[in-house]
């Protein structure tokens, strides 16, 4: 064991990394993350919610953190080497949600899990992971090609099939977060505005008529339940029995003032979430906001803007493009998911079912999470030489080795 852990120890040690460039402020405030998410479980399990299980999201949080730092050490170039293997299993492993005897509905009208020992898997989260490896791996091979449409046509490719296997289970949350995360790649990966325009210009009307076709009678590839939700968002005044969870969260948050009921009271089962389903999870703001009060939102949100901030600082200072792909990726799914979940809390967005990173309960998402963060992690301590050979971030663009000039190092 001695000897395998010196091995090990000599394997990290020859990458060479820029330790002192180790992203201490971003392990922090995911820690501080997890720690106010534990704490806020702790508070809604001791009141009716039995599936507000803390001690299961600290055991997620603290072997999400041993991931996090493994990953962090392992270079994300060798992981793109391998990135089509992943690729197959993680698509297997989101169609196996509608076999038995792994796939299961866990209850639900729908089937997003797979039953292994101990817990189960949701694959759409790791899913996320890989399809945002898979795009940046395209995107670096089609470097030459970013004024045609085949990037485009690359990506809409590798998101398609993931896409498909999604929404038939369904979990339409999650393929809106995978649609969004290869846009925000797409537009920052220096695709030319000749390519980017026309794609607008039909995207836009394309999604106009999609919101109008869902709200039709008995529209494909949509559950009932989702058209209801939309509707209900449009028009809660008319349909209260579908808008009941979203406006009760309204009122839960509204209930913590200024500041918090647990602040000025301690623990009660008196509380307005417990009125909402699921505030373990897709509606854990509701349960923040009761019992932080606006003091206590407000501060969690400014410290997941500093977490979002830190991520696209990540991909700003990437020392080659697949990085800078990479960091653009996760920055984007984080941002999405928690703009998302706080946004449908609030009713500023139809009622759709995504964790608050790191703040939810939910194995899955929390190790979907942690990887996500090792990766930043890694490309925040890649060395500058490590780019030789891979072509060259100066000013954000790339560049061959062999035109690289002295004073472009001042521009990395």
């Amino acid at each position: 064991m001695h000897r395998l852990w010196l091995r090990l120890k000599n394997k990290i040690m020859d990458k060479d990394y820029e330790w002192r460039k180790y992203n201490f402020p971003l392990v922090a405030i995911v820690i501080i993350m997890g720690m106010i998410g534990t704490f806020s479980l702790w508070i809604i399990g001791s009141g009716y919610n039995q599936d507000a299980d803390f001690k299961k999201h600290l055991a997620g949080l603290l072997l999400g953190l041993i991931i996090m730092a493994v990953m962090s050490i392992i270079d994300y170039h060798t992981i793109c080497r391998f990135v089509i293997i992943y690729y197959i299993i993680v698509i297997g492993l989101v169609a196996a949600t509608r076999f038995s005897p792994l796939g299961t509905n866990n209850g639900k009208d729908a089937y997003r899990w797979i039953n292994l020992p101990g817990f189960q898997l949701q694959p759409s989260e790791l899913c996320k992971i890989a399809v945002i490896f898979a795009i940046a791996v395209v995107l670096t091979k089609l470097q030459d090609k970013l004024n045609t449409f085949i990037p485009f046509i690359a990506v809409g490719a590798v998101i398609s099939l993931p896409l498909v296997f999604i929404i038939i289970q369904p979990d339409l949350s999650s393929s809106i977060v995978i649609v969004f995360i290869a846009a925000m790649m797409l537009f920052s990966s220096g695709l030319s505005y000749k390519v980017i325009l026309p794609v607008v210009c039909v995207a836009v009307p394309l999604f106009i008529v999609a919101i109008w076709y869902i709200q039709q009678p008995d529209p494909l590839f949509i559950k009932p339940y989702q058209v209801e939700r939309i509707i209900g968002f449009r028009h809660p005044e008319l349909y209260p029995d579908i808008a009941y969870q979203q406006e009760n969260s309204i009122e839960a948050i509204s209930s913590g003032q200024l500041y918090g009921k647990y602040i000025l009271g301690g623990i009660s089962d008196v509380r307005q979430y417990n009125r909402v389903d699921v505030t373990e999870s897709d509606f854990i703001w509701s349960a923040i906001g009761e019992e932080f009060g606006f003091i206590g939102c407000f501060a969690i949100i400014i410290v997941l803007m500093v977490f979002i901030f830190i991520c696209l600082h990540v991909a700003k200072n990437a020392v080659d493009y697949t990085g800078k792909m990479l960091a653009i990726g996760i920055s984007s799914m984080f941002m999405f998911q928690i703009f998302a979940n706080i946004g449908v809390a609030t009713m500023i967005l139809p009622n759709t079912g995504l964790p608050l990173p790191f703040l939810s309960s939910g194995l899955s998402s929390v190790f979907t999470y942690m990887i996500a963060i090792g990766v930043l992690l890694n490309i925040g301590i890649q060395p500058v030489a490590k780019a030789f050979g891979r072509g060259f971030l100066v000013k954000n663009e790339p560049v061959d080795l062999k035109t690289l000039k002295f004073n472009d190092y001042d521009n990395v």
